[in-house]
């Protein structure tokens, strides 16, 4: 690798402040200065063009290849099996998905393999037993200890001298400044016991760890050293990986397994248009991960919920969402009581909450500007008063408390719901799911997403006609949308900027990178302002450029380039040897590698034409080019990027975080 790595990042950050200049504000603005700076274009799209505009839009982004393989496919042939995705074989991402097998566990299931604080103390308050099955036990008996000793902690700062800990600093300042850290006695531990653990055959290692004091295992993984820790996890098969890690934090190892699983489908499925349509409408009826116990939901309400009613029936879709925990416990209504109900005010019990009658119009069904009002908002929560979960804390379900349902007559948008228990509420959503705003607002939302971010009214209306008279099918809103004018005009090509999930999945795809463990990519994510499933408020992430086309957030982008190509995010496996190999079987015949090796340019121009046809079908302007060209030319590059592998690093890193590979 470059020994001179930082010197190389500079300079792409320094170019790249000239190749991805932040964008004006209205989006109009944006489309034609975009349209400007790749020149006037034809008045209709290329068949290349329209492959390639199809798999930005449609998938998280073309791998090398697709390009060619849809074109012999046929166009609407490929999008027939994409809108169809049960007749696509997806085995080979199962295959990746194997080892996480929390994705595969119901609530309960999860609940009681992984523990929260919650339950855990009342174990220590002795209102719930300990576990029968050994593994189970040694999470418990671990989190126990943890809790344990948090508490004592919190007892002994309380009665601690308030000046102690400034008059230990004070007199150990100077010695602290001339010795380098040491590690705590916890981590001399943890380290002894991984050493020891290491030292015996790998089937006797988790009956070891189920044998040592439970006060010696507390954060045991994260005390370990890096090198340590990977060596050890390494061996262990999946599921008792998760046992180790659930060591440390066990609801923490249910919201990472479904992060990694998330991306791990994104980059791998061949039902593209199904992932980017679950990730689609996660985001329009988005829940908060880390909200109370929803985190033993959310991978349910994903897998359960969405991914099943991604293509299918609006209406089916809603309910699916009401009536899943994940989305009572986020907006509140599983505490929701009815003014007037059998539960009201007794056992200290709350009374009416709103949130989800709010946010079920105003987000997810007629939008902000649907008809309704304040008083829609408060008959609606009354209808769906008794909706709630049974045993939370256990990982519990849907269930109808007719206890805590409000009596009487309720109006609704004008509509009259009489008293019918469960079935009020469902008939209330089926009114939702079938109105003209909700018809309205649904295609606007689709059409935000795939064709621009202030979609033609022409073809919204379209698309909210087809709804209404297909039952409010999915599959059929989308038809329309692909069968339109709108969505194949040169207008739209390259014209939404990619949100960060879309680029880091877009990238890996491009570059057929292979992902072993996500975790540095979540990290990156995190970083970029869009960690998956955690976006607090229930508007969701917004895919409008302007949100995420700012100085700060385009560094970040840079970054995330610079590091994969770099070879700096562990368990990612980025290797610039296959940028050729991929080129050299999909992309010889292609115009911009084909035109340098009729004219016999150089080894560079070579390389540059050749992994730019891999990475990024359609050619890079010239003035970004002209960038790549000079920043492995001059001097230094030359002496510090000699070998071909450094100097492909460099070439993909540009390519990645040009304006066209940044927009879709």
């Amino acid at each position: 690798m470059n020994t001179r790595c930082p010197t190389r990042i500079s300079a792409i950050v320094l170019a790249l402040s000239i190749a991805v200049p932040v964008l004006p504000q209205s989006t109009t603005q944006k489309q034609a200065s975009s349209a400007a700076t790749r020149g006037t274009r034809p008045a209709t799209l290329t068949d290349r063009e329209r492959v390639i505009h199809a798999l930005n839009r449609l998938t998280f982004g073309p791998r090398p290849g697709d390009v060619d393989a849809v074109m012999a496919k046929g166009m609407d042939a490929w999008i027939e099996d994409q809108l169809h995705p049960e007749s696509i074989d997806d085995s080979a991402l199962n295959a990746r998905l194997a080892p996480y097998a929390t994705t595969r566990m119901n609530p309960k299931q999860l609940a009681e393999t992984f523990p929260s604080d919650t339950v855990i103390r009342q174990i220590i308050a002795g209102k719930r037993p300990m576990p029968d099955d050994p593994e189970r036990t040694l999470v418990y008996a671990v989190n126990v200890a943890r809790v344990r000793q948090q508490e004592a902690i919190k007892v002994q700062g309380a009665n601690a001298d308030p000046n102690a800990a400034a008059k230990m600093n004070a007199g150990s300042a100077a010695d602290n400044a001339t010795k380098p850290p040491s590690p705590s006695s916890a981590e001399v531990q943890a380290r002894a016991i991984a050493d020891n653990l290491l030292s015996l055959p790998k089937n006797q290692r988790l009956a070891a760890l189920e044998n040592a004091p439970p006060e010696q295992l507390i954060n045991f993984p994260s005390l370990l050293r890096g090198d340590q820790r990977d060596r050890l996890m390494a061996d262990f098969a999946p599921q008792e990986r998760e046992i180790v890690r659930a060591l440390t934090n066990p609801a923490g190892v249910v919201a990472s397994e479904l992060q990694q699983t998330k991306l791990i489908r994104e980059i791998y499925s061949e039902r593209q248009l199904l992932e980017v349509m679950t990730d689609f409408w996660f985001n329009h009826f988005n829940v908060f991960q880390y909200k109370n116990q929803c985190v033993y939901y959310t991978t349910a309400y994903e897998r359960d919920a969405i991914r099943p009613h991604a293509l299918g029936k609006f209406y089916d879709l809603l309910v699916a969402t009401a009536q899943s925990p994940a989305m009572l416990m986020y907006l509140d209504n599983w505490l929701s009581i009815g003014p007037r109900s059998q539960a009201a005010g007794k056992n200290g019990q709350s009374g009416l909450n709103e949130n989800y009658g709010r946010e079920v119009m105003e987000l997810h069904t007629l939008g902000v500007n649907g008809g309704y009002g304040q008083s829609d908002v408060t008959e609606l929560a009354r209808v769906l008063t008794g909706w709630t979960i049974a045993q939370p804390d256990d990982g519990g379900q849907f269930q109808f408390d007719p206890k805590r349902h409000d009596p009487g007559t309720k109006t609704v948008v004008g509509e009259k719901f009489f008293d019918a228990g469960v079935d009020e509420g469902l008939q209330a959503l089926n009114m939702l799911a079938h109105n003209p705003s909700t018809a309205h607002f649904i295609s606007q939302s689709i059409a935000t997403r795939f064709v621009s971010d202030d979609p033609p009214a022409a073809l919204v209306d379209r698309m909210a006609e087809k709804f209404l008279s297909s039952d409010g099918d999915i599959r059929e809103v989308l038809r329309t949308m692909l069968h339109s004018p709108e969505f194949w005009s040169p207008k739209a090509y390259r014209a939404k900027m990619k949100t960060p999930l879309e680029l880091v999945v877009s990238a890996l795809r491009a570059t057929g990178t292979n992902v072993v463990s996500p975790d540095a990519l979540l990290q990156n994510l995190t970083l970029m302002g869009m960690p998956p499933y955690g976006m607090a408020v229930p508007t969701g992430y917004s895919t409008k450029s302007e949100t995420w086309d700012n100085e700060g957030a385009l560094l970040a982008r840079i970054n995330f380039s610079t590091a994969l190509t770099q070879g700096n995010l562990p368990g990612v496996q980025f290797d610039p040897g296959a940028i050729v190999t991929l080129g050299i079987l999909t992309s010889l015949d292609q115009p911009r590698t084909k035109a340098v090796l009729n004219e016999k340019h150089t080894g560079l121009e070579f390389a540059i034409a050749l992994t730019e046809d891999t990475v990024l079908p359609g050619e890079l302007l010239p003035k970004d080019e002209a960038i790549i060209r000079k920043e492995t030319q001059d001097p230094d590059a030359e002496r510090n990027t000699s070998a071909l592998a450094n100097r492909l690093r460099l070439i993909v890193a540009f390519i990645l975080a040009s304006p066209e590979f940044q927009h879709r």
